[in-house]
């Protein structure tokens, strides 16, 4: 109810330890969990479902309360969204691959191509997860029972784009926007924010703006400022959610490679020279 939500976080972390050790007597507990889980998750389908709806009341309000120059600066937020994706897949991502992966960031780019594609227009990493599969085990060599693991593992809890770089950028942009200055332990706590709060963050489409809601709270600035970037979040999503599913199938040949997880029959198998 305060909207203390890093100790929630942790306790949570601590609850799932807690029943992990515990094995057969937390088990009635984790089951109770995940039902309230499914549950939570079919909730969040509904809204999203008006989510249309309300965007369209949001932005009605914001452009007859500020007029239509109040959104110039959206074209600016999206280019930096953009930009700080493709900065992260190219350096972060084919770096990894080139040191860590056995294979030139040209090739690993080339082969998971069309997997890309699908999770650039279906916005959702679980809706990307066949063409991921296909991509890691047909062309980057990662044995089959290894990627069905890693894989929808990657789509619950790898969430660079929606828990990394979008609630940073949106923070600034809306603290900027109000015209709210931010110190040093702001920043600190929208990277630590934004880092945990990825963990619970959906793979399906729009839940990042959910998330969003964590990290503004955690620094105290207004909630109202979502309702600016609402109407083009489908636009962001796409970059976000490419940016996941590259990373899902970048850790997939990097850990692979590295427990011996690789099938030599595959064409991109095959370390670079």
């Amino acid at each position: 109810t305060e909207g203390n939500v890093l100790q929630i976080v942790v306790f949570a972390a601590l609850v799932g330890i807690a029943i992990q050790r515990l094995k057969e007597r937390g088990e009635p507990l984790r089951k109770t969990i995940k039902s309230g889980a499914e549950v939570m998750y079919e909730i969040t389908r509904m809204v999203l479902q008006l989510t249309p709806i309300g965007v369209l009341g949001l932005m009605s309000w914001v452009i007859g309360e500020y007029g239509f120059s109040t959104l110039l600066p959206l074209a600016k937020f999206v280019g930096v969204i953009y930009l700080a994706c493709l900065i992260h897949i190219i350096v972060v991502y084919g770096g990894l691959i080139r040191t860590a992966g056995g294979m030139s960031p040209w090739q690993f780019f080339k082969a998971i191509f069309d997997a890309q594609i699908v999770a650039f227009t279906t916005c959702s990493s679980f809706g990307s997860l066949p063409a991921a599969h296909r991509a890691v085990t047909e062309r980057l060599g990662v044995s089959k029972d290894y990627a069905s693991f890693v894989l929808p593992l990657g789509a619950t809890i790898n969430m660079d784009g929606c828990g990394g770089i979008y609630p940073a950028v949106a923070s600034i942009f809306i603290a900027q926007l109000y015209g709210i200055p931010l110190e040093w332990m702001d920043y600190g706590l929208i990277m630590l924010t934004a880092t945990l709060a990825s963990v619970g963050t959906a793979g399906v489409p729009g839940t990042a703006l959910v998330m969003l809601t964590v990290t503004l709270n955690v620094i105290g600035l207004p909630l109202e400022g979502i309702a600016f970037i609402a109407a083009i979040d489908r636009i962001i999503d796409m970059a976000r959610t490419l940016t996941n599913v590259t990373g899902d199938m970048m850790v997939s040949r990097v850990v692979a490679r590295s427990e011996n997880l690789l099938q030599d029959q595959a064409p991109l198998a095959t370390e670079s020279k």
